[in-house]
């Protein structure tokens, strides 16, 4: 081969190894995933619109703060962080608020709420997941808990994941083994799922969840004077799901998420099968009785969790879309 055979194959070469350079930046400048503040430019008061929301929606209805925490979690947990939680469903599939593991969940008249008043600000530029998300962040701050910086550049996904939801969500009654798998999976080790659990600080439980340890007999693992108040709150074996029959999940500071929780649980006040399993299992009681000691330590740990399970495998770039209402996919709309 002549040299200017061999420089015509260097050349080209090069040429290509340029071109694929230029097409994976024009893509990483195209999509650079979560980022802090990824509204900054394209609608600024974004963040600061979704906080006032929350606040106003707090002050008049309290229980939305417990509603913002646990969609975070039941959005995020099922194999993506993209709101597929709010679609509602449809002839083709059924929406994922309509599930078991989503009975009592409620409030997400008010996610609209929000996103109507992101859309007048900046129309179809902030999405549904990230609204979800900060929600989430800002709710926990209007119970007491800590501020956390959270990532925001996520788009909506077009589907409800119904039909895979137990997959990834585990049961109140699973083994201690099978939830701490299920966390595993998402990047959040031992510490952050007890820490998460911590979320139990606040809100309520339906008879419906909790009756099982209460009747015919009751479970002998719990706090007798804490029995006696269960047995008041609920007193069918089989209560009506669509009756307001519920226990507060901390008797103590219902309203504010604290350590409380675990200083409960040790104390066999713990109103599900998770709870008592996760201050007797030895894999996380140590945690559950450093947390009882340092709210610090339960906030750090809590926060890291929470960063980790709303960057859970979101949906960036050029993939989904930016839903124009936040319960119908556009496709739909």
């Amino acid at each position: 081969m002549g040299s200017k055979a061999l420089i015509f194959f260097a050349l080209l070469s090069f040429s290509a190894l340029s071109s694929l350079k230029t097409s994976s930046a024009a893509e990483n400048e195209e999509d650079p995933g979560l980022v802090m503040n990824f509204y900054k430019d394209s609608c600024p008061q974004a963040e600061d619109i979704i906080k006032e929301q929350v606040r106003l929606l707090y002050k008049r209805h309290k229980n939305t703060a417990f509603s913002w925490l646990r969609n975070i979690f039941h959005d995020c947990a099922v194999q993506s962080c993209d709101a597929s939680l709010l679609l509602d469903s449809t002839r083709r599939s059924l929406s994922e608020k309509e599930m078991d593991r989503s009975f009592g969940m409620r409030n997400f008249r008010y996610i609209e709420t929000i996103k109507e008043a992101v859309e007048r600000e900046c129309p179809g530029v902030v999405s549904c997941s990230d609204i979800l998300v900060l929600s989430a962040r800002d709710g926990i701050v209007s119970l007491g808990g800590p501020y956390i910086p959270l990532k925001t550049g996520r788009r909506d996904g077009r589907r409800s994941r119904a039909e895979i939801l137990e997959e990834y969500l585990p049961d109140h009654n699973e083994s201690m083994s099978v939830v701490l798998d299920r966390f595993a999976s998402m990047g959040i080790d031992t510490p952050g799922l007890v820490a998460l659990l911590g979320s139990h600080s606040v809100g309520r439980t339906h008879c419906v969840k909790l009756v099982h340890r209460l009747y015919p007999e009751v479970d002998s693992a719990l706090n007798p004077d804490h029995v006696e108040h269960m047995l008041y709150k609920c007193p069918d074996s089989i209560p009506d799901p669509k009756a307001v029959q519920y226990v507060r999940n901390d008797r103590g500071t219902p309203m504010i998420l604290d350590n409380n929780y675990y200083r409960n649980i040790l104390d066999n006040k713990g109103l599900l099968l998770v709870d008592h399993q996760l201050a007797t299992d030895k894999r996380t009681k140590p945690y559950v009785k450093k947390m009882a000691k340092s709210q610090s330590y339960f906030f750090k740990e809590f926060s890291r969790a929470i960063t980790i399970l709303s960057e859970n495998n979101p949906l960036t770039g050029t993939k989904g879309e930016i839903r124009k209402q936040c319960n119908v996919a556009n496709k739909l709309h």
